[in-house]
């Protein structure tokens, strides 16, 4: 079991907190040179892996599928991309983070502004028992012990459905990607810029398999497009929702939520394979993040290694731990602890 410090963190003198500050405040920065080779090593192999996967359709239909992980994997990578330019960290430019955004949404069907403003939530309020209803979805959020065994039985049966892993890791993804993203239900209306976002992004879209169809034919488009965009679903959501829900996560109440903790305590570090580390960008890095979202990802690994020394107390998640991961789902708060659906004994009848 993975156990981390229940106390406040840093619980050391302000001089440790200064320290570790001054560290993040040193790796904020963008590098161009770093941001324009992040570009080139991930977007030119992508477009050359869509191209060979057109191209050798009609010679080999399963060389062609083979290569949708790693195109796929690729497309994480362009989400992580467009994340950082959300956050103002991938180019000191302003315009330059948004136009690059946007672009990066036509490959990630992500609305860019819409999704950048439900994110900021998100960092507003995470591992916040108290404001879980702001910036929060079934993947970042959790319900109380208390709170589930509080619910009928048909509410805990379809609670407990649709955080199954069939439905959350492998159904669920690829229709937020596919149609839940197309649709802004969850934006409220005074969000117009936000409205927008969505609006151009799916007319970009509709313009571009347009064009891909009229070119190459809509089953070519189909067969290659489609279990790209699935399995690059399936890869980020399953990234994303051990990002904050693992054995070891902490949770807390508003009076005793600090970032600082929420984001030592409460957030991932990710040790992944190299390999994948570099498809998903550096996020498992996520401890970091929190704590100093505009490090870009290039410069999140340095920048944990540099406060190593300070940060000795947070453990890492390993790949099998972080696969575990989805399965504890819910907040005990009479044990201080993350639990899974199956360590609970529920009560016969709940009044």
């Amino acid at each position: 079991m993975i156990s981390r410090c229940r106390q406040s963190w840093p619980n050391e003198a302000e001089s440790h907190k200064h320290a570790l500050r001054t560290i993040l405040v040193a790796h904020q920065a963008p590098v161009l040179g770093h941001s324009l080779g992040q570009m080139a090593s991930t977007f030119l192999p992508f477009f050359g892996l869509m191209a060979a996967m057109y191209t050798i359709r009609d010679i080999s239909v399963w060389l062609s599928l083979a290569l949708t992980v790693p195109t796929a994997g690729l497309i994480v990578r362009i989400f992580i991309i467009q994340h950082d330019c959300g956050h103002g960290a991938f180019f000191r430019s302003r315009k330059a983070n948004e136009w690059l955004g946007r672009f990066c949404s036509l490959i990630t069907m992500t609305p860019y502004a819409n999704w950048r403003r439900q994110h900021a939530n998100h960092h507003a309020v995470w591992n916040n028992l108290d404001r879980r209803s702001a910036g929060a979805d079934i993947y970042s959020t959790c319900l109380t012990v208390v709170e589930f065994q509080a619910l009928p039985a048909l509410g805990r049966w379809w609670h407990r459905v649709v955080r199954h892993t069939l439905i959350a890791q492998l159904l669920l993804p690829p229709m937020v990607f596919l149609l839940l993203y197309r649709i802004p239900f969850d934006t409220p209306k005074a969000w117009r810029r936000e409205w927008a976002s969505v609006f151009l992004t799916n007319l970009g879209l509709a313009a571009l398999f347009t064009v891909l169809t009229l070119l190459l034919g809509a089953g070519p488009v189909a067969l290659v497009q489609l279990p790209t965009i699935v399995i690059a679903a399936i890869l980020g959501v399953w990234i994303f929702s051990v990002q904050h829900r693992f054995e070891g996560a902490v949770w807390s109440r508003q009076k005793e939520w600090s970032a600082t903790d929420a984001a030592l305590l409460g957030s991932s570090y990710l040790k992944l394979p190299r390999i994948v580390q570099w498809f998903s960008g550096n996020i498992g890095f996520h401890h970091i993040h929190h704590l100093m979202p505009r490090v870009p990802n290039y410069r999140l690994e340095d920048c944990h290694r540099a406060c190593a020394a300070l940060l000795s107390a947070v453990p890492p998640l390993t790949l099998m731990e972080a696969l575990r991961a989805p399965a504890y789902a819910l907040w005990d708060e009479e044990k201080a602890r993350m639990v899974r659906f199956t360590d609970l004994r529920i009560p016969a009848r709940v009044r």
